[in-house]
């Protein structure tokens, strides 16, 4: 059958090849007949056969049809990127006026995905067939993938608005004219900033965004043409503070134009046409003034007519008041405990700040306290529009909270409030991102689309890697043909079309691009060369990778590293001590890599300290897979390196070098060892000299919580009564409790208190604000506090642990006779002859320097348990001890 099916495409060949058959002999049925034998070849495994006779065939027939239609298809069925063959096949028929066949050609593309090419040839085909509806069905989907196509977006929305479906025009024009910006064609996007003007005027938030994109990419001059155009519609309008922004924008732009200065004060006289004082306000800042500062004089006028009774003010010193009287410029104010009090005009404007009925403290100031908070958290958007109103329309998390915690709410309500508040801010589209710092929220004239207030972020985040987060969830709630999502996208298509040397922002770019391109085809950049390219270009690829801070882009990078390496163990195995991924450990087993995979384990051994993280993680992760257990590593060696690796994160610890990361090692080291009980199964099973051997590190770890220490001696002791512990003689019994007195426990008790009942809140506070100072990744406090977070909670824990473990000495059972805990002993140094004196207690009461030492320590283990009289004669750390028991007294 495959053999049949072969020959019969290469007679086909052949004879389109010697009887050279005429274009207008072929009909769609001819390339329906070719689709059968194409669906025939992939079903038998042919494709690839298929292909490379049709590519030979073409290398001395480069018109042949068939060769053409089965290199296409093939290529597209492949998910190939090059369409080139069918390209050249519309082509032909296109230029020889074979609509028909121009336009199954095309569907035929399409039907593995958007193409732009057959989308547009696909119109232009139903223009020849004068098919309207068609045309403008195709050109709606051509212009969601082209996003550089404007004309035809304004032919359509032309379309809608011949038809009466204004909202439909206006959201095309929209479309229009930011591709026109992009694409920096003013006099087009002034007719079609002149139409929107008429068809939705009140859309003053869009024509500020635009105003502002005009700004950016053209010229501020082109900015002010455009006001110019808007300014007229709003004052004809009568609506005078849009009227008033509109007017001060120009005057940003050219703050010496008279005319629109002029236009300003008519603008101010017509908005309090009822207020009296309006010129004498007008002439004191010197409004109309050329020689004054617009800027100046504008807010010199606008407080000056603020001054109205019934208003409220505030003073730095005496708070919020409210204008209760005026007359002859002597204003009565009346402030809390200032009943009355009488300023002129010229005093108040000076001292005074000027605030609305709803500014946060003027409500603060007015209402009852549980009223004004119940009112806030029943109403979390009133509240939150009513806040980032009182701060000029422009507020973040940080000042928020400042006005609200704790004179109306608590701590606790603040963190419940706070999180709904966080979800209303970035869901709800009254309120957007100042698109020059994304933690700064402004409240809307108009709602905000989702679409556009995930640009705004996007445009408004600096940081590479929230950028990708950014696009990220643009793509998990909303379509791409979106203008928003081109600029975006466009972003990242940058890197990877324009790069000097390969750094983690081009590759992470070609990352994302390709799993973009892979969900919405018609996005493919077609970029000319493939992951294995930027790789091989890479000066160090390992590093690159440790340096992408999106996981998924690292998963994806992985991908790419097996499908595209064939040295994909060998880089798995180095990438491996930056990813501690599990699916590389999957992957290399999969695929029966077990010599691969003895090797990292063997490297991460030997390595232990440098690669303690990959150590770590391998001991934790892949102590039952085959591979690992035929490697025989005894595991008393795995658990010495645990024990020194232990030790050498307490110091680090304590030496404040990479104190987050050790934290976190020495956390995972001690449940593996202790938390999940295997040192102890260990002991429990062990001869006496491997249990020597390991217990001997165990006791040098200096950090190690003692009562451990203790509960493991216990346990050795039981095994083994005769067991002799470094550095003792004899030894007493030991308890299954820290032996402590009182006072200490209650010293320990209340340091725990301390811990948890100030620190711990205090430091709460501290990530609160650093984390309001904006990014997060960037924010060195943020990271300082909660490197303090985690001290503070692992010295909690323990604290508590120590407090559990403890067991306060009954004094009533001191016995007197023999050196033991609580007892003050005099001794006779035997080698000097000068009498020495100590009191002995327990850990947290040692103090050696006074002469008081623990129970637990090598000299005092040496002399607990003997009598008054005994000589005792001992070794500790290689120096000898010989001492006369003189005296035992109650310490």
């Amino acid at each position: 059958m495959a053999e049949n099916l072969i020959k019969t495409i290469s007679e086909m060949l052949n004879e389109e090849k010697w009887t050279r058959a005429a274009l207008n002999n072929y009909t769609i049925g001819n390339f329906k007949e070719l689709d059968v034998l194409v669906q025939q070849s992939n079903e038998l495994g042919l494709r690839e056969e298929v292909s490379t006779l049709c590519d030979e065939h073409l290398q001395h027939t480069k018109n042949s049809i068939i060769a053409l239609y089965f290199a296409g298809v093939n290529s597209l069925n492949k998910h190939l990127v090059d369409d080139s063959q069918l390209i050249m096949l519309i082509n032909i028929f296109a230029d020889n006026h074979k609509w028909n066949v121009v336009e199954y050609l095309c569907n035929r593309i399409l039907d593995f995905g958007e193409n732009k090419f057959a989308l547009r040839t696909l119109a232009e085909c139903y223009v020849h067939k004068n098919e309207e509806e068609n045309k403008f069905r195709i050109w709606e989907r051509l212009i969601k993938v082209d996003y550089d196509e404007a004309e035809i977006v304004r032919l359509l929305a032309e379309k809608k608005e011949r038809e009466g479906d204004v909202q439909g025009a206006v959201d095309y024009y929209k479309k229009a004219l930011h591709r026109y910006i992009n694409k920096k064609l003013f006099a087009n996007v002034k007719d079609v900033w002149a139409k929107l003007l008429e068809l939705a005027p009140d859309d003053l938030d869009f024509f500020f965004s635009v105003e502002k994109k005009i700004e950016k990419l053209l010229s501020s001059d082109r900015a002010l043409a455009l006001l110019e155009l808007l300014f007229p519609v709003y004052k004809e309008k009568g609506d005078w503070d849009n009227a008033l922004e509109i007017a001060k924008r120009m005057l940003h732009y050219n703050p010496k134009e008279f005319k629109t200065r002029k236009e300003l004060i008519n603008c101010y006289k017509e908005k309090y046409t009822t207020n009296p004082q309006v010129d004498d306000y007008i002439k004191v800042s010197n409004l109309s003034m050329s020689w004054r500062n617009v800027h100046e004089a504008i807010a010199d006028f606008e407080k000056h007519i603020s001054f109205e009774v019934g208003n409220y003010v505030h003073h730095r010193s005496w708070g919020v008041g409210k204008i209760v009287g005026a007359k002859n410029d002597i204003f009565v104010i009346d402030f809390p405990g200032r009943k009355g009090h009488k300023m002129s005009l010229k005093m108040a404007v000076s001292a005074l700040g000027t605030l609305k009925s709803d500014h946060i403290w003027v409500l603060k100031a007015t209402m009852k306290p549980e009223e004004l908070a119940q009112k806030i958290e029943d109403d979390p958007v009133w509240a939150l529009k009513m806040l980032i109103r009182s701060f000029h329309n422009s507020a973040n998390i940080k000042q928020i909270k400042a006005e609200l915690v704790p004179d109306v709410l608590s701590a606790g309500k603040w963190s419940r409030w706070s999180n709904a508040a966080r979800s209303i801010l970035k869901t709800d589209p009254s309120f957007g991102n100042d698109p020059e710092k994304p933690d700064q929220f402004i409240l809307r004239q108009k709602p905000i689309s989702f679409e556009e207030k995930i640009f705004n972020r996007f445009k408004a985040d600096k940081d590479f890697f929230a950028r990708v987060k950014t696009i990220e969830e643009f793509l998990d709630s909303a379509d791409p043909d979106s203008e928003f999502f081109g600029e975006m996208f466009a972003f990242f298509t940058a890197f990877v079309k324009s790069f000097s040397q390969v750094n983690e922002f081009v590759l992470s770019s070609f990352l994302l691009v390709q799993k973009v391109a892979k969900r919405f085809p018609f996005l493919n950049p077609g970029l000319p060369y493939s992951f294995g390219d930027l790789f091989s270009q890479a000066e160090n690829p390992v590093a690159l990778f440790g340096k992408i801070e999106d996981q998924e882009l690292r998963k994806d990078f992985l991908v790419q590293v097996k499908n595209n390496l064939p040295n994909w163990p060998a880089v798995y195995s180095d990438l491996f001590p930056q990813a501690l991924n599990r699916s590389i450990i999957d992957e290399l087993a999969t695929n029966g890599k077990t010599q691969e995979l003895q090797a990292l384990f063997e490297g991460a051994f030997t390595h232990y300290k440098e690669y303690r993280e990959s150590f770590i993680w391998l001991v934790r992760n892949v102590s039952e897979e085959e591979w690992y257990k035929a490697l025989n590593v005894p595991y008393e060696k795995i658990l010495i390196c645990l024990v020194h690796l232990l030790d050498i994160t307490f110091r680090e610890i304590d030496n404040r070098r990479d104190a987050g990361l050790n934290r976190k090692l020495n956390k995972q080291v001690h449940q593996y060892l202790f938390t999940d009980g295997r040192l102890e199964a260990y002991f429990r099973d062990s001869d006496e000299d491997a249990t020597s051997r390991l217990f001997t590190l165990v006791e040098d770890v200096k950090y190690l919580d003692p009562s451990i220490k203790i509960h493991l001696k216990q346990l050795i002791k039981d095994r083994f009564p005769n067991f002799r512990f470094i550095g003792e003689h004899e030894i007493e019994k030991v308890r299954r409790g820290l032996l402590v007195t009182h006072k200490g426990y209650e010293e320990k008790h209340a340091a725990l208190k301390h811990v948890i009942e100030v620190e711990i809140p205090d430091n709460s506070k501290e990530i609160g604000i650093a984390m309001q100072k904006g990014d997060l990744r960037e924010n060195a406090e943020y990271k300082a506090a909660l490197e303090r977070q985690e001290l503070l909670k692992s010295t909690a824990s323990k604290l508590q642990e120590e407090l559990q473990n403890a067991q306060i000495f009954d004094e009533s059972s001191l016995d007197m006779s023999v050196v033991g805990f609580g007892c003050r002993v005099e001794l006779q140094n035997l080698l000097t002859g000068v009498p020495e004196e100590y009191t002995i207690f327990g850990p947290w009461e040692s103090d050696p320097g006074n002469n008081v030492i623990s129970y637990l320590s090598p000299l005092g283990m040496a002399l607990c348990n003997h009598h008054t009289g005994e000589e005792l004669d001992f070794t500790i750390n290689e120096k000898e001890y010989r001492y006369k028991i003189l005296n035992i007294m109650k310490a």
